[in-house]
């Protein structure tokens, strides 16, 4: 099975953040590519990957990027593929609100999805949501997943 969600990131260190994308991913059974992809360091890269991933065979993107986090603006952009972004708290970041704030002020017309700060998980989590509203077999693996959360809530022995 060929990969249907693409996970980019500005540099390599935004991986430890980005990572629970591709783990909750692998853990729905939906393949994901990773790979670094910088707005200002690449630019022409950035361009490439944005103006091929629909024929690439990808249908949705997760782009995560710190700081002034310009990266899922710019390519979705580009594509007319949905994508989330996820704001990374790097170590040039004013505490993770320029990077939240770059990717959800996107202009009328350009949308991303944004999820929480290092929210990664998330973002797989809805990347795997958009696909099963046309692979039922995902949508129960999803079912599946969300009842398993409710079971540990409910199953919590914790009382204070």
């Amino acid at each position: 099975m060929a990969a249907k969600i693409a996970i980019i990131m500005g540099s390599e260190s935004d991986w430890k953040v980005m990572q629970a994308a591709h783990e909750v991913l692998k853990e729905l059974g939906v393949e994901s590519h990773a790979e670094v992809v910088s707005a200002h360091r690449t630019p022409d890269k950035m361009f490439a990957f944005a103006k091929a991933a629909k024929s690439g065979g990808f249908q949705v993107i997760i782009a995560g990027a710190g700081g002034a986090a310009h990266l899922p603006g710019m390519v979705a952009s580009l594509t007319p593929l949905p994508v989330i972004g996820v704001p990374v708290k790097s170590s040039n970041s004013i505490d993770g609100w320029d990077s939240v704030l770059s990717i959800l002020q996107m202009p009328a017309g350009i949308p991303v999805a944004t999820v929480a700060l290092d929210n990664a998980k998330n973002a797989g989590i809805l990347a795997a949501q958009i696909l099963a509203l046309s692979d039922d077999a995902l949508a129960k693996r999803l079912d599946d997943f969300r009842a398993a959360q409710s079971a540990k809530v409910l199953n919590s022995k914790l009382s204070i």
